[in-house]
């Protein structure tokens, strides 16, 4: 029998070790040390303890507020508009920044934690040996293995989507059993019980109301369980000894020990009161706990694997030899800048992990991945974990198409019909436009659109106000890999809507007193979280003409035209976006050589900054032809941005200079910013004398901005494919055509591709048009290549510096290289 244990032991470990799997050689401490797993809606932080074990627990609809009313904040805000235009046209910076104040409204809310599952193991006077902790990506399971004396315990955790819960299953080969007790945890308002069968059940409700961390103000949080989102929680112990005492519940000597955990909330949409009219929550929990609980084990696990493999495995990818690492993940990391050690299977882990992540935090209609994705363990998050509209919830979903996740990406599309409705209302009582809708610098699940503030916040983060310019593009995005004219058909109204607004935005540069030709521009405009300083020494927020604004309007504008064409739409709306953008004010080039943030030639701040919002139009954009400059003169004006800049950075904006770097085939560069990506940083609770603060990577491989915010890790997943693939999107001009254009589809093969990935291989990238793409590459030449069309189509084609036409049949097509 031992030898057999051993043989297992030894077997496991080997999985682990060759598997695509993060693994540790101890317990985690931190939350950035934890493994996450989620179903797309409930997820947990395992954190692997043999004395005491922690599960962190959430529910992506678990948010303190309720249904907001846009009337009851700032109402008359658009009344102030005029006068800061008018400060601006005086070049009135300091009185612009002081009247923004009062074009700003309430917070957003703060997403919430659910609780902590704790198994407190009673048995623990022998020492441990021999532990492992791993979480293998293949197939979503985390494990924690380890001695106990002589006998070996074995714990497995997964959180299903198709049978919606989490199952967490406890082994031992000890003639004694397992002697735990299990509880839960809230920091929420709750009640706990545990009934005969060892079934723990936690009732409770979030504020109906809070205020962010950073804001001032003794009480953040309002609570009446008569209002906010309420929730249930239950974990069944299922063992053949299991009794129970006062919120706990016991088991007693038994060899399997299987928990399964379901949650629910009564959240019932943006616009319904969540406890009036609020989802059945308790029903729902006891059924789905039913439902769980009655499947065998095998079948449940086997259910979770084959339909998170349905998605994951559509992507595989080697970036060079691949090599067993004996060593721990976090070791691995450290050892990976700090050393500059070559390491191609942590790249192509991260790349997948990303991918993993996206899986497990984003199969929730109409409530997409936070700011945390949906791990959370504070009811006072950083920045509320809530989604913050001026790069960060965008970033989640660069890799959901080009990465083969398009259905993850439907949980973020489905949102702004949602922020449709309340935009309209933000439009018109901050902006004074009619048409059209808008989003400001954060929203909620309660689809909130206003600028935030409370009259009290800075203008460089509070006023912004192109969030739904941005998300809109997403749209598009969507089709053009899709090619799907039903979805375009259906939201297309949330897209011409936001290019509605920006036209109804737009001002001449005459009304703003500049002189010579006149061109089109935002008054007031501010660039995301970043400050200029004028020829007069002013430190400002508030200004006219920032090319942020404008590269995101010419994007808007032009993808909610080339919906029109496809759709064969609005002809009006066509001729007046289309003139529109010809008058849009072109980009201008910097005394350093750099792409201007602002409409003058004036220094930032910070000329360091996280946030390169100017560079839109190269990516996450495709449209950075402005009629004046030559696409080579702004992509030469960008790099020069981005070097002045440096490479010291937050993590997510490490991962979007991955993305710009690529875009701009430098590969160099790329490399370089990916690698910066992966640096260790020390979880936030450590203060030991190795501690390392800073934007990278936590040992968990989380993304640190620090803190802990999700968006790097899809930014780097997405700067992999862009390295490697790039694709167009465009309209030609044809005399075949019966409207004159026609749709066309490029493909570049590695446009940016890094010395150290000189071989390798991908197979299940995507490329806009329909396309798969499979492709192996020695010395950095393209050697074989399939391209897998869902219709017949022509495109052009980069290969190994050769431009090809090719005629696609629908399905597989093996392209011959020469």
């Amino acid at each position: 029998m031992r030898k057999t244990l051993l043989t297992f032991a030894t077997w496991t470990v080997a999985m682990w070790l060759t598997a695509q799997t993060l693994h540790y050689n101890r317990p985690a401490h931190y939350f950035e040390e934890a493994l996450p797993i989620g179903n797309g809606t409930m997820g947990g932080m395992v954190y692997g303890g043999t004395e005491v074990e922690r599960i962190s627990l959430n529910d992506i609809t678990l948010w303190t507020g309720e249904p907001c009313n846009m009337n009851v904040y700032s109402p008359e805000a658009h009344k102030t508009i005029p006068a800061i235009r008018e400060a601006l046209r005086k070049g009135d910076y300091r009185e612009a920044d002081r009247l923004q104040r009062n074009v700003q409204g309430h917070f957003s809310q703060n997403y919430q934690p659910l609780g902590d599952l704790t198994i407190e193991y009673l048995d623990t006077l022998e020492q441990v040996s021999g532990y492992r902790r791993w979480l293998d990506l293949s197939d979503a399971t985390a494990h924690t293995l380890y001695y106990r004396g002589k006998y070996l315990y074995n714990i497995d955790y997964f959180a299903t989507h198709p049978d919606s819960g989490m199952v967490i299953r406890i082994t031992t080969d000890n003639p004694k059993g397992i002697h735990a007790r299990i509880s839960m945890g809230c920091q929420l308002p709750h009640l706990t019980t545990a009934t005969m069968d060892g079934t723990l059940t936690v009732e409770g409700y979030a504020g109906y109301a809070s205020l962010p961390s950073y804001y001032d103000a003794k009480e953040k949080f309002a609570y009446d369980p008569k209002r906010g989102i309420h929730f249930r929680t239950k974990v069944k112990v299922a063992a053949s000894d299991v009794g129970f005492g006062d919120g706990v519940s016991e088991v007693n000597g038994n060899k399997e020990v299987i928990l399964y955990v379901v949650s629910a909330t009564s959240f019932n949409g943006y616009d319904k009161d969540p406890v009036k009219e609020g989802k059945p929550y308790w029903q729902i929990a006891d059924a789905r706990l039913d439902r769980l609980s009655r499947k065998p084990y095998p079948i449940l696990q086997s259910r979770h694997i084959k339909d998170y493999r349905s998605i994951y495995d559509r992507v595989k990818l080697s970036l060079g030899t691949e090599k067993e690492y004996p060593r721990p993940t976090d070791e691995i990391l450290r050892e990976y800048v700090n050393e500059g050690i070559f390491n191609p299977q942590l790249e192509a882990l991260y790349f997948q992990y990303g991918r993993y992540l996206l899986i497990s935090c984003s199969r929730t209609p109409n409530v997409p991945a936070n700011l945390q994705g949906l791990w959370n363990e504070s009811i006072l998050p950083p920045w509320s974990c809530n989604y913050t509209s001026n790069i960060n919830v965008e970033e989640n979903y660069w890799a959901a198409e080009t990465a083969a996740m398009p259905e993850m990406h439907l949980s973020f599309l489905s949102f702004m019909k949602e922020l449709q409705g309340s935009g309209e209302l933000t439009a018109k009582a901050y902006y004074g436009v009619d048409k059209g809708w808008c989003l400001a610098h954060n929203t909620d699940i309660w689809a909130m659109t206003c600028p935030v503030g409370l009259h009290t916040g800075d203008p460089m983060w509070a006023n912004w106000n192109m969030g739904g310019a941005w998300v809109s593009t997403h749209i598009w995005e969507h089709y053009t890999f899709s090619l799907d004219k039903d979805f375009l058909k259906e939201y297309y109204p949330v897209l011409k809507g936001a290019a509605e607004f920006c036209l109804a935005w737009l001002i001449s540069t005459k009304d703003m007193g500049v002189e010579g030709k006149e061109y089109l521009i935002t008054a007031p405009s501010t660039s995301p979280e970043n400050c200029f300083i004028t020829d007069q020494g002013y430190h400002g927020r508030t200004c006219y003409g920032g090319f942020a604004d404008i590269a995101m309007i010419r994007e808007c504008l032009t993808d909610a035209v080339n919906a029109a064409r496809i759709l064969r739409l609005d002809e009006d709306f066509y001729v007046e976006a289309t003139a529109a953008l010809a008058k849009l004010q072109p980009y201008k080039i910097g005394k350093k050589g750099n792409l201007q943030e602002w409409f003058y030639d004036w220094e930032d701040e910070d000329p360091h900054h996280r946030h390169q919002s100017h560079l839109f139009g190269v990516y996450p954009g495709h449209n950075i032809n402005d009629g004046v400059n030559s696409k080579e003169a702004i992509h030469r004006a960008a790099s020069k941005t981005l070097e002045l800049k440096g490479d010291q950075t937050t993590g997510w904006s490490t991962g979007w200079r991955v993305n710009l770097y690529a875009r701009l085939h430098d590969a160099k560069n790329a490399y370089h910013i990916y690698r910066k990506l992966l640096s260790y940083v020390s979880p936030d609770g450590y203060r030991g004398p190795d501690t390392r603060r800073g934007g990278g990577t936590y040992p968990n491989l989380l993304d640190a901005h620090s803190p802990f915010q999700i968006d790097g890790n899809f930014g780097g997943c997405a700067g992999v494919v862009e390295m490697l693939m790039q694709s167009e999107f465009t309209f030609e001009a044809t005399k075949s055509a019966k409207y004159g254009w026609q749709p066309g589809i490029s493909i570049e093969l590695l446009p940016a591709l890094p010395d150290n990935w000189k071989d390798g291989s991908v197979s299940g990238i995507r490329a806009r048009g329909g396309i798969t793409v499979d492709m192996t590459w020695a010395n950095s030449r393209v050697t074989t290549l399939i391209l897998t069309a869902q219709q017949a189509q022509k495109i052009q084609l980069t290969v190994n510096g050769e431009l090809k036409q090719l005629k696609l049949k629908k399905g597989r097509n093996v392209i011959k290289l020469s």
